[in-house]
């Protein structure tokens, strides 16, 4: 189970970690904070499972967040992914009390943790909650559809490039933890050929990975690396904020 934190003056102040949150008026946040708390989740640990009802929301604020789909052998690809611009939960608010798929943290971090009661209760038709979860689900939407089509046509090493520059504007930092496994199951391909995608990245003086730790070396370069998968989400999400004063993400 997530660890959490109960401390009703930390939950309130860091509501605005997340951008969905963060772009609410202060009357609908603190109602979501007085039944929040702040959880943190580790890599590879599972929040939803496949059809189970889902009692929770989860809004991340340094975390990410996967959504998979299993097959019968047990191998698991990314289908989506939430960090700070998301949350976790979105098919009870588009009416459906269960998902496919299974959530589990990618990114080591925090996030806000609302019962699905209180999420459905602020984000009532007419809402300002209402209208960015209908804004957000249409950007969800495109990156899970992105991202299908970029695993089918582009190589690993662009695929590996566009992840990690997703990654990097969630986490708002150059350095982060991420395993080989983490990697793998992500871009939906064997260790090996994630050790030759980074280790060519790498070589290129684009990141250093050290340890299940990746630095963001050159931005710009990785950029170049990447596919225009990455543009076409970016684009999506740069709408769902567009009065956003801070660094949009992603980017």
């Amino acid at each position: 189970m997530p660890a959490s934190s109960n401390s009703r003056p930390d939950v309130v102040a860091r509501l605005t970690e997340n951008r969905l949150l963060a772009s609410l008026p202060p009357e609908e946040r603190d109602r979501l904070a007085a039944r929040a708390e702040i959880v943190h989740l580790d890599a590879l640990e599972v929040i939803g499972e496949p059809d189970a009802p889902i009692t929770h929301a989860f809004f991340s604020l340094t975390g990410i967040i996967s959504i998979v789909a299993l097959d019968a052998a047990g191998d698991v690809v990314e289908v989506g992914t939430a960090g700070n611009e998301g949350m976790i939960g979105l098919p009870t608010f588009l009416g459906m009390p269960s998902s496919p798929f299974q959530s589990m943290g990618q990114v080591p971090g925090d996030h806000a943790r609302v019962p699905i009661a209180d999420l459905l209760a602020v984000a009532a038709a007419g809402s300002v909650l209402h209208g960015l979860l209908q804004r957000y689900a249409q950007a969800f939407s495109v990156l899970a559809g992105q991202s299908a089509a970029c695993n089918r046509l582009h190589p690993v090493e662009e695929r590996c490039a566009r992840w990690l520059l997703m990654t990097h504007d969630r986490v708002r930092a150059d350095s982060f933890l991420l395993t080989h496994e983490v990697l793998g199951q992500m871009l939906g391909v064997r260790r090996p050929s994630v050790s030759i995608a980074a280790a060519t990245l790498q070589k290129a003086g684009y990141i250093r990975y050290h340890r299940g730790r990746i630095t963001i070396l050159d931005r710009p370069g990785l950029e170049e690396a990447a596919c225009e998968c990455y543009g076409v989400i970016q684009t999506q999400f740069a709408r769902l904020f567009p009065d956003d004063a801070r660094e949009q993400a992603p980017r």
